[in-house]
């Protein structure tokens, strides 16, 4: 059995399961963010309501209303605390950072786990080597939260292997977003995608992330990188974490292998209207952006920021741009502190913002005008994102959005 194989047969006390096969299985750990948080509870008052025998395995992370701009948005956090309180559910609340990265950071996630979320990219946690897919609010209700269960049906394994060497200046985001245009968006529906290969191997745990981050968009119902030092090394500098549970696959072979060679992506852009148009840089170079950012669920990492100091060193965000800088959790924000990223940066002319998710769905930032563009680390372009539908949203590295807030239109960043 491979990784997720084996996590779902212990999980639901079964010495083998099988690709098609439907299990009942226990649930590790609940994430939930203050949007899904509030649904989830609304629905389990009013349909369920019953003590939740362990509040432990669940985690609600404020990241979207980081800081409430309205009264209806403080009481969706009013009724999310209370409701937290109430049944004893972990609280990570405003400026610990977006969902995914706050919950890793505090230690709330390890390798083994078996772990649900309503947020579509609820797959990342892969990275750990845990078997993580999203869910309906629903089911966290009705069966998740009452009895730490849930029924999953085990999906097919595709193994995507990473070989090659990258030409200069192509970045891991570059490539994740040149592989989902090479795959095509929902072309592996419901499949556990592998990511390996000599080039996978050979990045840091959060360059991978950046891998099962978009598995989401191939279609995928979970994704997973087969633990090895650097997940185990990772683990270790977390709090209370451990690596006891780490699991790894028997090296069967996958359903389905497919071959990528690095070296043939480009510096990569996924244009609107969504995740999988993407094109080389070259084919955008020059289209006028108003905001840049650095957030999301792929992006305000440490890496980020890095990246963007040395595209920025000696220069400016151009007078026509907003560069807004979201730490995707506290321990970043520190560190870049640390490092003098975030003065930097500052005085550079970008604006930094709390650790969370963002313009994500524009619910606190990050709201376009019509005819407006951003360019930006996140995980999504669709119309109407991030304001209105006639706004355009391009995603792309780090290092790209840099230079394109200097430039006042897109352009590649060189990153030495």
């Amino acid at each position: 059995m491979n990784l997720v194989e084996k996590v779902l047969a212990r999980a639901s006390g079964k010495a083998v399961v099988e690709p098609g096969e439907i299990v009942v299985a226990k649930v590790d750990r609940l994430i939930m963010h203050d949007l899904s948080g509030y649904l989830t509870a609304d629905v389990f008052d009013k349909r369920v309501n019953v003590a939740i025998p362990d509040p432990h395995r669940a985690v609600l992370v404020f990241d979207h209303h980081f800081s409430a701009p309205t009264e209806q948005q403080a009481d969706v956090l009013r009724r999310n605390r209370e409701w937290a309180r109430k049944h004893g559910i972990t609280l990570l609340d405003c400026g610990h950072g977006n969902l995914h990265h706050a919950v890793v950071r505090n230690g709330h996630i390890g390798p083994g786990m078996i772990v649900v979320g309503s947020d579509s990219h609820t797959p990342v946690h892969g990275t750990l080597g845990a078997v993580a897919v999203a869910l309906g609010n629903d089911s966290h209700a009705g069966t998740v939260l009452p009895y730490g269960k849930a029924w999953f049906k085990v999906p097919e394994t595709v193994c995507i292997q990473l070989d090659g060497v990258p030409k200069p200046s192509v970045s891991p985001r570059d490539i994740a977003l040149w592989l989902v245009g090479q795959i095509g968006e929902g072309e592996l529906n419901y499949r556990a995608v592998e990511f390996s290969g000599s080039y996978l191997r050979g990045l840091s745990f959060w360059d991978r992330w950046l891998f099962p981050l978009l598995c989401v968009d191939l279609g995928a119902k979970c994704s997973f990188v087969e633990p090895d030092e650097v997940t185990e090394a990772f683990v270790r500098t977390l709090p209370g974490a451990t690596a006891e549970l780490m699991v790894r696959g028997d090296g069967q072979e996958a359903a389905a292998v497919l071959h990528f060679d690095v070296g043939n992506a480009d510096v990569a852009v996924a244009c609107p209207p969504t995740v999988g148009n993407v094109r080389p840089v070259s084919d955008v170079v020059g289209t006028p952006v108003q905001y840049a950012e650095l957030g999301g669920h792929g992006g305000g990492r440490l890496e980020d920021f890095r990246a963007a100091a040395q595209i920025m060193a000696g220069r400016r965000v151009h007078s026509d741009v907003r560069f807004n800088l979201v730490p995707s959790s506290r321990a970043v924000f520190a560190q870049a502190t640390r490092e003098g990223l975030v003065l930097a940066l500052h005085e550079a002319g970008a604006t930094w913002f709390p650790p969370s998710t963002g313009s994500n769905q524009a619910y606190n930032m990050g709201a376009m005008s019509a005819g407006e563009a951003m360019v930006s680390t996140h995980s999504r372009n669709f119309p109407g994102r991030n304001g209105s539908p006639e706004a355009s949203m391009y995603l792309a590295s780090a290092a790209t959005v840099a230079a394109s807030a200097v430039a006042g239109s897109i352009q590649p960043g060189v990153v030495a």
